[in-house]
């Protein structure tokens, strides 16, 4: 019997774990009977009763997994830490505990798979969010897949069922920050992708900060593009002919007034700074990002500290 494994990371989602895990072992009951589940929930160190609804879960169902992390370490390394302990013979990689990627397309998911193909991914076609929201993470998205050295469809998210080819290629990856939505692609393999509609919230509020957001949107762009670096040297262009037409401006007023509008040399000086300062400060940033990332990988720290696991046998500890 083929195992599927099934990640779902949580951080204070005590509304919806239990809703989450009823809704996985429903849909493997009616439409995966032929299938062995594995349900991994990785806990970031709740402060509510989320571990507790977890621990009762697991003592019930021994196909429920539960990691339980030391402190908060974000979405992104709780998730890829979680998928990383799967033993499924294909894994989703990502579904939410909230429900907003729709657990009923596991089994598609599943019958593609079984085809062949070995990263079944989503598409965020539809988004139940704010006008605002949805055209900046449309933005993101097309930037990021415009630039990307890995070809990468719009809208894909983490939610993606793949191999354990894949999953073992991905473990060979030594990243201190994985962007496992691109990570799958970079491992290669034969994809396809199916269209859905990512739901509202229907329960509790989302703990993902808009610092969070920005963040990891940035990790993407600089792990898997050379956007930043090129924004950098497109912006430090724009302003040094900005510079340079505020001279000229200044020159040509200049012979209009029949006069200095200015000490002479002052405006020398205030065009050089204006050049010289915006420059270097896109490019410092930019490059600073890239030392960030560096630094965070020669250190060479786990993805997270764990504090207990439940469910998991000798040789998955």
């Amino acid at each position: 019997m083929k195992t599927i494994s099934v990640v779902t990371p949580c951080y204070n989602e005590e509304l919806n774990v239990q809703d989450c895990y009823e809704a996985i072992r429903q849909v493997f009951r009616d439409h995966l009977p032929g299938y062995r589940r594995e349900h991994i929930f990785c806990d970031n160190a709740s402060t509510d009763s989320t571990v507790e609804i977890l621990r009762r879960i697991a003592a019930e169902d021994n196909d429920v997994k539960v990691i339980i992390n030391a402190r908060n370490f974000g979405p992104l390394k709780n998730t890829f830490n979680g998928a990383m302990t799967a033993s499924g013979d294909a894994v989703l990689l990502f579904l939410p505990a909230d429900l907003q990627d729709p657990p009923e397309l596991l089994p598609d998911f599943v019958k593609l798979w079984e085809q062949g193909y070995e990263i079944v991914y989503g598409i965020r076609a539809v988004r139940e969010e704010g006008w605002l929201m949805r055209k900046t993470r449309g933005l993101y998205y097309r930037m990021l897949t415009r630039f990307a050295e890995v070809s990468v469809p719009p809208g894909v998210g983490d939610f993606q069922l793949v191999d354990k080819r894949v999953l073992n290629a991905m473990r060979q990856v030594r990243d201190s920050y994985p962007f496992m939505r691109m990570m799958t692609f970079e491992c290669g393999g034969k994809a396809v992708g199916v269209p859905y509609t990512w739901r509202a919230r229907a329960k509790g509020l989302s703990k993902n900060r808009l610092t969070a957001l920005f963040d990891q949107g940035l990790n993407g762009l600089v792990s898997f593009t050379t956007a930043p670096l090129r924004l950098g040297l497109f912006a430090g262009f724009i302003l040094s002919l900005l510079s340079l037409g505020y001279a000229f401006f200044n020159l040509i007023l200049g012979f209009a007034l029949r006069g200095n509008i200015a000490e002479p040399g002052i405006m020398t000086i205030i065009v050089a700074l204006f050049f010289f300062g915006g420059v270097q400060l896109f490019f410092m940033g930019m490059i600073g990002e890239y030392i960030l990332a560096i630094y965070g990988q020669v250190r060479e720290k786990p993805a997270v500290f764990e504090r207990e696991r439940i469910n998991f046998g000798p040789k998955d500890s």
